[in-house]
């Protein structure tokens, strides 16, 4: 059997054979499968049937799409060819026309603006204004007109996890009868076996935006989701994903594992003590799908850090770490401990 044959249905790279575990193995993502399970997960992709009109969108996503770069910061800026990109929203510095985009990088899916800039720039301004030690330019408006909005390249993933776990219940109770204590101890065994399908998990494909920041402002509905169109570019821009799903998957994984342990363990209750003895998760196919997520943007460059702030453009949801202005914060304690220091001299005399 020639091993190189058959891909990782995870992350897409070449399986291999491993003598010791018997399995075809992914050194890339350290996914395993039986050659069983390898051969029915791949007849399955191959009787597939393409979607006739994909060739077509891809080259109309390639003619009508600009792709400027920045030659600062590297980064990769789309946008409708109606729209001209003048700046990097990651370093200000000025980008250049770069040409056209493959079509590959066409999305699947979009979830559309709701949050227009006016609404973003009030949220942003509401939270900003209960922070008193920041630097006083990062509330201007010559900074806040660097608020971007921007669709963030997510690669979204469906996980079919394979579940095995078993172990050990023990209820207790006890009981005073006479002048006797009683406890009794009741031993069980516990098996969940089968598949734990978890959907819509997201990571974003794009490396100089912070995962943990992007993943501050979840959740995305779903609901809302949309067939990709050029239209929804328009007098927006969007970044060119350069982490792809393979490298994305180790955090799809993560994510999906912890899930997938969270709907066992919430099936297995009424017990004092849960003792496991095997617990196996293991994807074994991963559906994605390549979807652009609508985000306000914004960074801020302090003492040589750039500091990157994000509103949910579908819900709202804000996350950032303001910059800290040492200044300020000296003045304020100055300012404290010069009050405390006149209330007790005043004290002193009796005058307060």
């Amino acid at each position: 059997m020639d091993a190189a044959e058959y891909k990782c249905p995870n992350c897409n790279a070449d399986l291999k054979f491993d003598p010791a575990l018997q399995k075809l193995s992914c050194e890339f993502c350290d996914s395993s499968f039986t050659v069983e399970e390898i051969k029915q997960i791949c007849a399955k992709a191959e009787n597939s049937i393409p979607d006739p009109q994909t060739v077509q969108e891809h080259e109309e996503f390639a003619e009508h799409t600009n792709l400027f770069h920045c030659a600062s910061c590297g980064a990769d800026i789309m946008c409708d060819d109606q729209q001209t990109a003048l700046f990097c929203y990651y370093c200000h510095n000025p980008v250049i026309l770069a040409g056209k985009l493959s079509g590959a990088y066409r999305p699947n899916k979009v979830i559309g603006f709701k949050l227009n800039r006016d609404n973003a720039m009030g949220k942003f301004k509401k939270w900003i204004g209960k922070r008193m030690f920041v630097p006083s330019d990062f509330k201007s408006s010559q900074q806040l007109e660097k608020m971007t909005g921007l669709y963030v390249p997510f690669w979204v993933a469906d996980c079919d996890v394979k579940v095995d776990y078993s172990a050990i219940g023990k209820k207790i109770r006890s009981w005073t009868s006479g002048s006797y204590r009683y406890t009794e101890t009741k031993e069980y065994r516990i098996v969940r076996k089968g598949n734990v399908l978890t959907k819509g998990i997201p990571a974003d494909g794009e490396s100089k935006i912070d995962d943990l920041l992007m993943e501050a402002i979840e959740p995305f509905d779903y609901k809302e989701l949309k067939d990709f169109s050029m239209s929804y570019l328009s007098g927006f821009f969007a970044d060119k994903y350069d982490v792809d799903k393979a490298e994305v998957f180790p955090r799809i994984r993560i994510r999906a594992t912890d899930a997938s342990k969270s709907t066992v363990k919430s099936s297995v209750s009424g017990y004092n003590t849960v003792v496991p003895s095997v617990e196996s998760y293991n994807i074994m196919n991963t559906d994605w799908q390549y979807m652009m997520l609508p985000v306000w943007f914004m960074t801020y460059k302090y003492k040589e850090k750039i500091y990157e702030f994000a509103i949910n453009g579908q819900t709202g949801k804000l996350a950032g770490t303001p910059p800290l202005d040492n200044r300020k914060l000296r003045l304020f304690c100055s300012g404290i401990g010069l009050a405390v220091s006149l209330a007790i001299a005043l004290i002193g005399r009796g005058l307060f």
